[in-house]
């Protein structure tokens, strides 16, 4: 009955009310790290592309819910919805594709008890209609949907919370030590399907159609680059030796002025951090996060490595091999994020398509994301500069 370690893909009607009420649970515990800090008030969130008004945030996966599920709305197009929704202006405040990010912090939204209220009744009706709904895929298909939805908004303000230093109660904190490298793994290639099938229960449109891929013999490492090896690369000069950057990479070097990966400093003794606002020892072990595509290439270049594809990195997740650790943070890539071949838009149309050309693929998962949702098959894909998700990287060779 419960989603512990199962994937949302294929959850049944009751499956998916847990799953729901779980998500909107830590939705708003989530919500009340920021209401704490005083960042429920929108004038107080600071104006930058790492962070969303929470209250925004919380009323757009409210609204989200609401048009996809009691709207029935068959796609994210303006004029689709079939039914009016709770708010009169819920449309122009909470749509996404209507409200530009930069725009968020100038609506007159509603109140935070307001917004609250309007989340508990969707949640309220959604569960009221799931608990009738047949338990076929096309009917199940917009609640998965907009719980996958929730759960990627979830991990997002997470991300935000770090990066605003909000402490955060134990019950929210990341889950324990990652285990040290156990080198590399030779795989002898082969062809794969990559990707999911249409009738796959749910599978994101990025995941599809499926392709057939040949896979040429490589080597990977077998967990993430952890921060001790990735201090190595800092203490020796990788942030001033311009060999190993790209020129695009030297170029937001340049104007960031970065001698390491956001977080760190380097006392006497040490390297530290910062998680959640509190102050720690770097974890040697643990992956490393918070580094962007150029940071990632160049720790490759200079170890004399490079990205694995994400064939590559999908042949070695699917292999079965048990020595093949992921789901500590998001991997980049060498895949600049692309459709496949016979793309077609899924019904959030502007999950995926904006995004071509100009993205990088992520695969894996990280410490916040939640269990359900976690598949090797899934394509997060993120801004190349971008360094304030959970993002790491592993090398790999031919």
């Amino acid at each position: 009955m419960t989603l512990p370690n199962a994937s949302f893909r294929h959850a049944n009607a009751q499956q998916l009310a847990l799953a729901l009420t779980a998500a909107r649970r830590h939705t708003l515990a989530l919500f009340d790290c920021y209401a704490q800090a005083g960042y429920d008030l929108v004038s107080r969130v600071p104006q930058v592309p790492e962070i969303t008004p929470p209250l925004w945030q919380l009323g757009n996966i409210a609204w989200f819910a609401e048009w996809f599920i009691m709207r029935e709305a068959p796609s994210s197009h303006p004029a689709d919805a079939l039914y009016n929704g709770l708010l009169t202006r819920g449309d122009d405040l909470f749509d996404a594709n209507l409200v530009a990010h930069r725009a968020r912090w100038n609506l007159d939204l509603p109140a935070t008890g307001a917004v609250r209220m309007y989340a508990r009744e969707v949640l309220d009706r959604v569960l009221d209609k799931l608990s009738r709904a047949a338990n076929l895929d096309s009917a199940l298909y917009p609640y998965r949907l907009a719980l996958a939805h929730e759960d990627l908004c979830g991990e997002t303000m997470l991300a935000g919370l770090q990066w605003l230093g909000v402490d955060l109660p134990a019950g929210l904190l990341e889950r324990g030590p990652v285990p040290a490298s156990g080198g590399q793994i030779a795989f002898p290639g082969g062809s794969i399907a990559l990707g999911s099938r249409l009738d796959a229960g749910f599978a994101f449109d990025n995941e599809c159609p499926p392709q057939a891929c040949y896979v040429p013999p490589f080597a990977i490492d077998s967990a993430p680059v952890s921060n001790a090896q990735f201090a190595d690369f800092v203490l020796d000069g990788g942030y001033q030796n311009r060999q190993f950057w790209s020129v695009a990479g030297s170029a937001w070097l340049m104007r960031q002025e970065r001698s390491s990966p956001l977080y760190w400093q380097r006392d006497a003794r040490q390297w530290r951090t910062r998680r959640f606002g509190q102050p720690a020892i770097l974890p040697p072990h643990q992956a490393v996060r918070h580094v962007n595509l150029y940071e990632a290439q160049a720790y490759c270049a200079w170890i004399g490595r490079r990205l694995a594809t994400e064939a590559e990195w999908e042949y070695a997740a699917t292999s079965g091999h048990p020595l093949f650790q992921w789901g500590q943070v998001w991997e980049w890539t060498a895949t600049p994020f692309e459709p496949y071949p016979g793309f077609v838009p899924g019904a959030w149309r502007e999950y995926s398509a904006p995004w071509f050309m100009h993205h990088q693929v992520l695969r894996g998962a990280s410490f916040a994301t939640p269990a359900r949702l976690v598949a090797p098959q899934m394509r997060a894909f993120q801004d190349p500069e971008r360094v304030h998700g959970f993002t790491g990287l592993r090398t790999c060779s031919w």
